[in-house]
Formats: C-alpha cells, sequence, structure tokens
C-alpha cells in the first residue's frame, strides 16, 4: 500500500495569473463603427435608450472580437484588401445570379434525371489564410448548384455539385479571384 506523503500546499492546483490581451485602439474603433453602422441600419430606433443599448452592445462585441477582423494587428494593406473584396462582391453575385439559371434550367428541363449528376468533388487550393479559405468556401456554397461540404486549414475542399458542368468549374476562377483579394 502506497502512503501519499503530499502536504495540503503541494497538491493544491497551481492557478495561474489571467491574461488580458491588448486591444489595438485603431481595430476597436474600426470594428465599433461598422458595428454600430450595420446596427443602426438594422434596427431603424434612434431614441436615447436603443442608441445606449446599440452604443454599450458593439462596444463590448468590439472589445471581444476586434481581432478577428483584424488578425494580425498588422495594418498594413488591410485598406486594400477590402477594396479588393468589394471589388469581388459584384461579380460574386453575378455568378450567383447566373448559376441561379442554370439550375432554373435544369430542374424545369424535361430531361432532368439525363442532365443532373450529383457528385463529390475533392481537391486542394492554393489559398493558405483562413480567411480565404472561409471566403471560398462560403462564396462556393452561396453559388447555387454547388455545397461546401468540408474545408480544411490545409486548403482540402470537399464540394457536393449538382451537374457536370457546376462540377468543372471548380476551383476555377473564383479561386484566383480570392487569390487577388487576399494577395496569396
Amino acid at each position: 500500500m502506497e502512503v501519499n506523503n503530499m502536504t495540503q500546499q503541494e497538491a493544491a492546483p497551481q492557478v495561474k495569473p489571467v491574461k488580458f490581451r491588448s486591444v489595438h485602439p485603431v481595430a476597436f474603433l474600426v470594428t465599433f463603427g461598422v458595428l454600430l453602422v450595420i446596427w443602426a441600419i438594422l434596427s431603424g430606433r434612434f431614441d436615447r435608450f436603443h442608441l445606449t443599448l446599440g452604443v454599450v452592445s458593439c462596444g463590448i462585441v468590439s472589445f471581444i472580437s476586434s481581432d478577428l477582423l483584424f488578425g494580425s494587428g498588422n495594418f498594413d494593406g488591410v485598406a486594400g484588401k477590402w477594396i479588393r473584396f468589394i471589388g469581388y462582391i459584384p461579380w460574386l453575385m453575378s455568378q450567383i445570379v447566373i448559376c441561379n439559371f442554370q439550375v432554373l434550367a435544369l430542374v424545369f428541363s424535361p430531361r432532368l434525371h439525363e442532365r443532373i449528376n450529383p457528385q463529390i468533388v475533392r481537391f486542394r487550393s492554393g489559398l493558405k489564410s483562413d480567411m480565404a479559405i472561409l471566403t471560398f468556401a462560403n462564396s462556393i456554397t452561396l453559388t447555387p448548384g454547388t455545397i461546401t461540404i468540408q474545408a480544411t486549414v490545409f486548403g482540402d475542399f470537399a464540394v457536393h455539385a449538382l451537374y457536370d458542368a457546376s462540377a468543372k468549374g471548380l476551383p476555377g476562377e473564383m479561386e484566383a479571384r480570392i487569390q487577388h483579394v487576399f494577395r496569396e
């Protein structure tokens, strides 16, 4: 039989002091501004009570998550990235509209059973950053006829495609445009 000779002080777990992360003031202010504008648009209420709640809630969320918008704290090229991303949005919207009509034509086609060919397409993307991979995965899912099933941090994708034309387009031009946005 083994005897435990540890004192009560030795058996107590070591408590580490809590480290508070530093919040970059520019990241906080930009995040706060973006959230407040979105809140104002969605809320539509501008009395003192609701404005106070909006400012407080946007402040708390900005403090907690300002590093999500500016992960590295490096602001070099952030404005350019946002400008390129805003330029990407109209192209994505046009692809969504085009693919909507393609799926609509497919659904109403009398030869639907001949034209539909559901399949899972696996490929490795050249994208490196988490935000670029996330943007690519969401862009694929937003485009009718394709759904991202899996996207890994290594750039491995599994996408469900409804028909051959949507499968052949992967990864294609969308990946190239996202590489341009994120300079990868």
